[in-house]
């Protein structure tokens, strides 16, 4: 399938192009159910804008995957938020207040590779940690393709925002302001 300037394949068929997270996790899935689609790009154009501009893909029809710390007294813990590369997530006011969490902010970059096993620039919802919340903004749920990372630089993946809602512990809420 092309979108864009890219042809996408089946990622299940080039695991070379997907972190080891990201890998076994859409090898764990139904192909069928809910394709996901990879192509490989150049890694020095992996960040959004840059991609965008390149690849003649539009900032809406990709979404960003960000990870945040959440804390609360003695208690650490973390979460993927979803949105469109052309919006901006409410993270200090919906996204804290849906993870009860008395300071938000975003994971260091270390942190975020470390704990995800992924490549920053590439981080993807696809294979995180199982004891994550995934916070898919309502508008990429409802689009029916878009690009986000692969948990690599050097590739994207195509998928559906129904499958990104579909994700485990992922939960659809308004978090674009």
């Amino acid at each position: 399938m092309r979108f864009g300037t890219l042809d996408f394949t089946p990622a299940a068929h080039s695991p070379e192009l997907l972190s080891a997270p990201t890998a076994t996790a859409i090898s764990a899935t139904d192909a069928a159910a809910n394709p996901v689609l990879v192509a490989a790009i150049d890694p020095g154009l992996a960040d959004t804008a840059a991609f965008c501009e390149h690849y003649g893909i539009a900032m809406a029809d990709g979404a960003n995957c960000v990870v945040v710390q959440a804390r609360r007294g003695d208690r650490t813990w973390y979460a993927a938020v979803l949105v469109r590369g052309s919006d901006r997530a409410d993270i200090n006011g919906v996204v804290r207040r849906h993870l009860d969490a008395r300071k938000l902010s975003f994971a260091s970059m270390d942190e975020a590779v470390r704990l995800t096993g992924m490549q920053y620039g590439g981080i993807t919802p696809i294979g995180l940690p199982d004891d994550w919340a995934i916070l898919v903004d309502e508008s990429v749920a409802a689009h029916e393709r878009l690009i986000i990372g692969s948990g690599i630089r050097g590739s994207k993946l195509l998928v559906t925002g129904a499958y990104l809602a579909s994700l485990p512990n992922a939960e659809v809420l308004a978090l674009a302001r």
